[in-house]
């Protein structure tokens, strides 16, 4: 007996009410920001460049550990929330090596470059090797544990890495000092961009160009992308998984270093817990971005770093600083409830 079909029983079903009001509530929201950015803009266009600009710099030192995290990520899967207090031990380590150097803010400026330079390498190589051994130690011997295992792990590492700065320099802060020239790079129209701001960019924007040329040109980087997409064929495929992974941690603890000491630089002071909350910012941004996706996390970086300056730098209608943290983490929720993919990030079903 033949059934007959109705059109109506085809069409698609309606959606609900509820799907339009987030998106009309995230438009409302972002106008309501448009507008307020627009406005402090008006009244004061050289102070808010000067603003951004500080912004700017923020991210691209959150951008460094961002980085990290997403690279970890795509591997594994694993967040390695111990990764912020590497980033801490090479703002530690940096500001040890300048004193070794004996850079100080009467150094010329080869001996200024030279004790910069070295700080940088020390600070890389000694965070990518520390990353290679936590990783050997920690997380290699659960790999194929529930996920719940690895992840206590890490919070447990990030402990005895803040336990182990402790015991070197002591529980008060740290400080770094001022070695970097005075004065302003440029002025115009009173927009001052200033010697510590250029700094971080001269190593940040050449450290993000030759991650990107490794991971996407050469044969250690295919390799990084065939174990992140599939671990087993991988290793059907003749790729040493173990090794990929280990250099993965290698690369991460590199630019944990390198924005170890762009922010002992930038910031002057360090504390032993400095890591963890600066840790979790870089873990929003890489969230924002779409973890394990590499211009994601800079594109997160650079937006919790606009965040964080207009919040606490804008005068008109702010919120203030009290509440940077509120914002971020309130956009980490926000973001893992309606695109846990992120911005640039793509949603793909959660394997077995």
């Amino acid at each position: 007996m033949a059934t007959t079909v109705h059109p109506e029983a085809l069409a698609k079903p309606a959606r609900p009410l509820g799907a339009y009001v987030m998106p009309v509530l995230a438009a409302i929201l972002v106008g309501l920001l448009v507008f307020w950015l627009i406005v402090n803009f008006v009244k004061g266009p050289a102070y808010f460049t000067n603003i951004a600009f500080i912004g700017l710099t923020n991210g691209a030192v959150y951008a460094l550990v961002a980085l990290g995290y997403t690279l970890v990520y795509g591997i594994l899967e694993l967040i390695n929330f111990a990764h912020g207090d590497v980033f801490m031990l090479g703002a530690l380590f940096s500001a040890s090596m300048l004193s070794v150097f004996g850079v100080t803010a009467k150094s010329s400026n080869g001996a200024l470059a030279v004790g910069i330079v070295g700080s940088l390498l020390v600070a890389m190589a000694a965070c990518g090797f520390l990353n290679v051994a936590i990783e050997r130690i920690a997380y290699r011997p659960l790999r194929g544990a529930p996920r719940l295992a690895p992840l206590i792990t890490a919070i447990g590492m990030s402990f005895i890495l803040q336990d182990v700065a402790i015991a070197w320099k002591g529980p008060g802060y740290i400080s770094v000092p001022e070695v970097l020239p005075t004065g302003d790079v440029f002025s115009v129209g009173g927009v001052t961009y200033t010697w510590e701001k250029l700094i971080v960019f001269v190593i940040t924007v050449p450290v993000l160009l030759a991650l990107m040329w490794l991971v996407q040109k050469t044969r250690q980087g295919k390799a990084m992308r065939a174990t992140a997409q599939d671990r087993d064929a991988a290793a059907m495929m003749g790729i040493d998984v173990n090794r990929t992974i280990s250099f993965t941690f290698l690369i991460a603890g590199a630019l944990a270093g390198a924005g170890g000491l762009l922010y002992a630089l930038y910031f002057g002071q360090v504390h032993y817990d400095t890591g963890f909350t600066l840790g979790l910012i870089a873990f929003t941004a890489a969230v924002l971005g779409g973890i394990g996706n590499l211009p994601g996390a800079v594109l997160g970086a650079l937006v919790i770093g606009f965040i964080q300056a207009f919040n606490e730098g804008l005068t008109w209608h702010s919120p203030g600083s009290d509440w940077t943290q509120s914002i971020v983490f309130s956009i980490l929720i926000l973001i893992l409830v309606f695109r846990p993919e992120g911005l640039l990030g793509e949603r793909t079903p959660e394997g077995n």
